[in-house]
């Protein structure tokens, strides 16, 4: 792993796999708001996807709304190396899915109940709030708030989630909807959810039983795209095709040169930075990583602590046996012992209704994987993966999965990067002795429930208000600390 961690980390890659959600692209998603890059903002955004989004939003929420007449000295100016949301966002596979069972006893261990059950809380309230926001404004986003079940294939998972479910009911208040997990026998999960015992190669895998609770399913590359019109309607300058190739600091910034773009909102005398590009620099006196698995391509220190995990998923049409035509009413994912698949169907009147979206298979890899570690290529698809994820819808609905559709099993699929940690929690804040740069990224996977919320905390800590009323539900383990920067990256945890 220290060989993974130690490949430079390169900037996103030209030509990518087409995601399934971005068949065809958005109309913005080659947009640039002003033909010329700005020359000054007083906030430059680098990444478009949720993150950016949300940040840039909440940000919008205290300036007037409206274009700047000429795009300069924008407030806001958002920088993505390809086209909009063509990163991890709008190449997940679906889910808003906590899972939050799964790590709270590791949490507990580590960091006492307390702040294991304040991650859980947060967690709820990211796909709360995803689900609000599209519902509030809106987005046109197949959202699905419902159910989602885990089966368990494995009698040492099975065991450690009864006790995990129990843990956490004792944690939290009684009838806290955090901690509201249901629990079904091997023989209730069969009957319930159309899955069958399996074979992994000469292995028999028996379902052992299966936890159902809240999550639900959405496309995160419409609701993105959804939240960046509504940041363009409030005035942000959007730049596609403008990748960040160097970041650098004017140490000997002025009051006065903060107030070309837009004073210093009472952070003092700041250093100014530099944003630079293909197209030209922007001058700005703070910058946003809203970077995820690439941050360390523009901030070096990142090397090695925040690392790249390429990620594979499928679309396939659904067997002709399956219940409802595929739109089944509950997400799914498939555990077993140091791995899962994740999977989603594709709701009643969206595209492709019945369409069953499923990724993971790493842990089924040489090594769990480690060659997918420190990549940043989602040009191409690993194949040994492929035929695994390919073959395992019918292998875990069996009878209930029919035939194949005559079209074929497999409508697409593709790869994308996440950004993984040493110690499993994302990094958000102010990146240390660096005055004026700010980051929310290295969600391990989990960005849908973690994003939005991170980047709401990240406005909080940016406008000033980093006090008591945020530390009551945001996780002081999620801040940015030389600390955790200094730790070694050995893998995924949890």
């Amino acid at each position: 792993m220290d060989e993974r961690a130690k490949i430079p980390v390169s900037l996103p890659s030209e030509n990518p796999t087409q995601s399934y959600w971005q068949d065809p692209p958005d109309p913005i998603a080659d947009l640039r708001t002003t033909e010329q890059l700005p020359s000054t903002a007083d906030t430059v955004i680098i990444g478009s996807g949720i993150t950016g989004a949300a940040v840039a939003w909440g940000l919008l929420q205290h300036s007037e709304p409206g274009p700047n007449p000429d795009g300069l000295g924008a407030s806001i100016v958002m920088l993505e190396a390809r086209q909009a949301c063509s990163g991890a966002t709008g190449r997940n596979g679906g889910h808003t899915k906590a899972a939050s069972y799964r790590s709270f006893p590791a949490h507990a261990s580590t960091l006492g109940v307390p702040a294991a059950a304040q991650i859980a809380q947060l967690e709820l309230s990211n796909i709360l709030a995803v689900h609000a926001f599209a519902r509030e404004h809106g987005i046109p986003c197949d959202l699905e708030a419902c159910n989602t079940v885990d089966i368990i294939y494995d009698e040492g998972d099975w065991a450690h989630a009864c006790a995990a479910v129990e843990a956490m009911r004792a944690a939290l208040p009684p009838g806290h909807p955090a901690a509201e997990y249901t629990l079904y026998s091997a023989e209730q999960a069969r009957a319930r959810f159309h899955v069958h015992d399996t074979h992994f190669g000469s292995k028999e895998e028996k379902v052992c039983g299966a936890v159902e609770y809240f999550a639900g399913s959405l496309s995160a590359y419409r609701f993105c795209v959804g939240v960046l019109r509504m940041c363009l309607d409030w005035g942000m300058n959007l730049q596609t095709g403008t990748p960040v190739v160097g970041l650098s600091r004017d140490v000997t910034a002025t009051a006065s040169t903060t107030d070309v773009v837009g004073g210093d909102g009472g952070d003092g005398v700041g250093a100014m930075w530099t944003v630079h590009t293909p197209r030209g620099a922007i001058r700005a006196r703070r910058v946003v990583l809203a970077t995820n698995g690439y941050t360390a391509r523009i901030v070096p220190r990142f090397q090695g602590v925040l690392v790249p995990l390429r990620g594979q998923i499928t679309a396939q049409r659904p067997g002709t046996a399956m219940p409802n035509g595929g739109c089944l009413p509950t997400t799914y994912s498939f555990c077993y012992k140091k791995g899962y698949e994740y999977m989603i169907t594709r709701p009643q009147g969206s595209r492709f209704a019945g369409d069953v979206i499923i990724g993971g298979g790493l842990a089924r890899e040489p090594d769990e994987g480690l060659l997918e570690f420190g990549t940043t290529d989602d040009t191409a698809v690993n194949e040994r993966i492929s035929r695994y994820l390919r073959e395992a819808t019918p292998r875990y609905f069996g009878s209930d999965w029919g035939d194949d559709d005559p079209a074929g099993r497999v409508r697409s699929e593709w790869t994308g990067i996440m950004g993984f940690s040493p110690d499993g929690f994302p990094f958000v804040g102010e990146v240390p002795g660096e005055k004026g740069l700010w980051a929310s990224c290295g969600f391990q996977g989990h960005g849908m429930v973690l994003c939005w919320m991170c980047a709401r905390a990240l406005v909080e800590m940016v406008e000033g208000r980093d006090n008591e009323q945020l530390r009551d539900w945001f996780p002081d383990t999620y801040r940015i600390t030389e600390t955790r920067l200094a730790k070694k990256f050995e893998g995924r945890l949890h």
